[in-house]
């Protein structure tokens, strides 16, 4: 049995019931296969494989906290610290109830390799709890936000650990949050990012995961002969990554005509009007029927049976910016049937690997999330930087850094695909690329 196979059967073992982390892998070492094959004897004699997929570290903790009814709640709280071998943990914090041991470590595992891609100096880690913030006041939001930190700061710090925001973690989250490690350590220092513009937050980065999904889906397409201008894009989600990735990509002359919440989707054939999006998602925290409701030329359909709305319009772009495994095999026949010739993930691993196959197998240009939604983490790695200077720098600077880091995403991913001989696989370059780096400092540090 290949040294791949081996380590593949081992994570199933040690990890029961955790399928979204097997998938990761799986996904991960499939494409490294040629690169681990042509180094197998040193990988297998360091254990090379096995240690990069254990994580450092895994905090597993209750959080206690008190709801508005004076009825006492608990939670789980997880951070599992992956991989530091080229700098601090870096990686955010979901709040949903979706979010389980498994959940959290499949973050974590992708987060080791964008985070590598970036070119910046962050490991790999990723943390949350189930708790849904959702229907939630803000007293109560507080309550759980300073319990959580209660226990997660002895674990956390800025060359140590440096956590984010991610799904039901935004600037809300992040302030309490804040607020409660700084009572409790004295340290006024950079420990989160995505923080407020008045306490050390950076210009740019609510914009960064949108705004870079299509800097480099801009950079995939003209290498590929194509331009955005003028083409129709689908989006799923309306949360942060989905509002601006279509508000950027107007800016660039496409047309985005769907997005998409828990409960349903939207259809807007005269192009997604962001703004009326911001106050419905951003201001009053509603459902998509207000945005249809508010929009003459707007279809709002209702999710039935677990469909995928989204994927059956007629596109040219598509770009799931929602959650895992959000689009799959039909989904992807849907889309090609429809003449779409370009999916980049602005969500982390929204793609099933059935999809993903048949998407590259029928000519589709395909970008994983590692690659294609590192803007989020890179422009969070700029905070940090930001913050180690004492300095803030203007929503130009930022962007122009961001575009920059994007643009040479793309080209480090596809030089590693052409290298090792499968020129166009963005997946296999993503992962080798970032993989490369991460291996050669774990190798240069020695067993630990």
């Amino acid at each position: 049995m290949s040294y791949v196979d081996e380590v593949y059967d081992l994570v199933v073992a040690k990890n029961p019931a955790q399928p979204e982390f097997h998938q990761a892998v799986k996904e991960v070492l499939e494409s490294l296969r040629v690169v681990i094959e042509a180094n197998e004897e040193q990988y297998r004699k360091d254990a090379l494989l096995e240690r990069l997929v254990t994580p450092e570290r895994q905090l597993l903790f209750r959080v206690p906290w008190v709801d508005d009814k004076g009825q006492v709640q608990v939670n789980n709280g997880f951070r599992v610290q992956f991989n530091s071998a080229i700098g601090p943990y870096k990686g955010g914090l979901r709040l949903h109830p979706s979010v389980n041991l498994g959940i959290i470590k499949f973050l974590g595992f992708e987060q080791i390799f964008k985070n590598s891609l970036t070119g910046l100096p962050i490991g790999g880690g990723k943390g949350g709890s189930d708790f849904d913030p959702k229907g939630k006041s803000d007293r109560e939001v507080m309550a759980f936000c300073q319990s959580f930190m209660t226990e997660l700061h002895k674990y956390i710090g800025a060359d140590t650990d440096v956590p984010a925001g991610d799904i039901g973690t935004g600037g809300r989250e992040i302030g309490y949050m804040y607020g409660q490690y700084k009572r409790l350590t004295g340290l006024y220092e950079g420990v989160l990012t995505g923080k407020g513009l008045t306490y050390g937050g950076s210009l740019a980065r609510t914009e960064a995961t949108g705004y870079g999904l299509l800097y480099l889906t801009e950079e995939m397409l003209k290498c590929n002969g194509k331009d955005i201008a003028g083409k129709t894009v689908a989006i799923s989600g309306s949360g942060n990554v989905a509002i601006y990735a279509a508000q950027k990509a107007q800016q660039l002359g496409a047309k985005v005509v769907t997005v998409s919440d828990s409960t349903g989707w939207v259809y807007d054939p005269e192009g997604i009007d962001v703004d009326l999006l911001k106050e419905v998602k951003e201001v009053k925290r509603a459902r998509l029927t207000e945005y249809a409701a508010a929009r003459k030329s707007a279809e709002y359909h209702e999710k039935k049976n677990g469909e995928h709305g989204v994927w059956n319009v007629k596109c040219d772009v598509a770009l799931p910016c929602a959650t895992q495994n959000e689009l799959d095999l039909e989904d992807a026949k849907a889309l090609v049937a429809n003449g779409c010739f370009a999916v980049a993930e602005g969500a982390n691993m929204p793609t099933t690997m059935e999809a993903t196959e048949y998407l590259q197998a029928n000519g589709v240009l395909f970008c994983p999330g590692k690659a294609a939604n590192a803007g989020g983490v890179a422009t969070s790695a700029l905070e940090m930087s930001q913050n180690s200077e004492r300095l803030s720098w203007t929503f130009e600077e930022v962007d122009s850094k961001l575009k920059s880091i994007m643009v040479n995403i793309f080209h480090n991913l596809d030089d590693a695909a052409k290298k090792y001989g499968m020129a166009g696989n963005y997946v296999a370059g993503a992962n080798i690329a970032g993989f490369l780096k991460v291996a050669e400092a774990m190798t240069a540090q020695g067993i630990v």
